[in-house]
């Protein structure tokens, strides 16, 4: 598990959560151990966004439902730039649609280390 304090020293992490704490956790934690934070952003239009500024992303972590919108464009986008990135949900691997079969899905409550292992796992 990743737990230097600049383990992820120069890396842009994309957070894109609409529970105000658990966005707070994360990036508290990301910025502790050196990363970049972009975002959080709780809205889908403006992760879309972000992603689209063509801005150096090396990861992410998706909520998958934002307001009652699903994040699976975000998440095709990512894959098409080819950003690893990670499902933080409640909702159970049979509803996330079989193209992101392969993308670690971390249940919510995530704590932060966890996400950080589970994004950068080799």
């Amino acid at each position: 598990m990743i737990s230097q304090s600049t383990a992820l020293a120069g890396l842009r992490i994309l957070l894109v959560e609409d529970e105000y704490f658990i966005a707070d956790d994360m990036m508290r934690k990301f910025e502790e151990s050196g990363a970049e934070v972009v975002g959080p952003f709780s809205r889908i239009e403006d992760a879309l966004a972000a992603v689209s500024s063509n801005q150096h992303l090396d990861a992410a972590v998706l909520d998958i439902n934002l307001q009652g919108k699903m994040v699976y464009p975000i998440a095709d986008e990512l894959t098409a730039r080819g950003v690893r990135f990670v499902f933080s949900t409640g909702y159970d691997h049979h509803t996330i649609p079989a193209r992101f079969d392969h993308i670690v899905r971390c249940e919510k409550p995530a704590d932060p280390e966890t996400v950080i292992s589970a994004l950068f796992q080799t």
